[in-house]
């Protein structure tokens, strides 16, 4: 499921930094959003609620609907003309979460994958950051906040998730 989740994850952080850079209109891009939160959401209720739910399962589900939350607001403010502070305040909070999963995850990795994993949520914790400093510090720094989220889109989504469905990555 994390392939799946992942390949989608890398498309939704590639069109939100195309956004950011004025490629894809406001009212477009709630699309890929909405989708992406609902892929994350059914996945994180199965892991929380499926049959083979533990406290793991529980603590992946919470941590990505971190994430599924944030697609959704980013949504909802496309249509209610929202300044994203609110979000921007939410982003702080995701970053925060990631300092002690960081460590937590790469204290615990004994194989590529899991330094990988602990990494990716070092970058994740440092682009959502970037967003509580556009969004609520006001900051002209979108075109960077883009640029990363591109990047952040290509290398920590979309490339692991699409050498996970295909069985490269393991």
């Amino acid at each position: 499921m994390l392939g799946l989740v992942l390949f989608y994850v890398g498309a939704v952080l590639c069109l939100n930094g195309l956004w950011l850079l004025g490629h894809i209109g406001d009212n477009e891009i709630a699309i890929i959003d909405i989708f992406v939160g609902g892929i994350t959401l059914l996945a994180s209720l199965y892991l929380a609620f499926g049959p083979g739910a533990d406290a793991a399962s529980i603590n992946a589900a919470a941590l990505t609907l971190l994430f599924t939350f944030t697609y959704f607001w980013v949504a909802l403010n496309r249509s209610n003309g929202a300044d994203g502070r609110g979000l921007g305040w939410f982003c702080l909070f995701v970053a925060i979460t990631a300092v002690p999963v960081t460590i937590q995850t790469l204290g615990g990795a004994t194989t590529t994958w899991g330094v990988w994993f602990g990494l990716c949520w070092a970058a994740w914790g440092i682009l959502w950051f970037l967003f509580f400093l556009l969004l609520v510090g006001k900051k002209p720094i979108a075109k960077l906040v883009g640029a990363v989220t591109v990047a952040e889109g290509v290398l920590t989504g979309w490339v692991p998730g699409y050498l996970l469905l295909n069985g490269l990555m393991k």
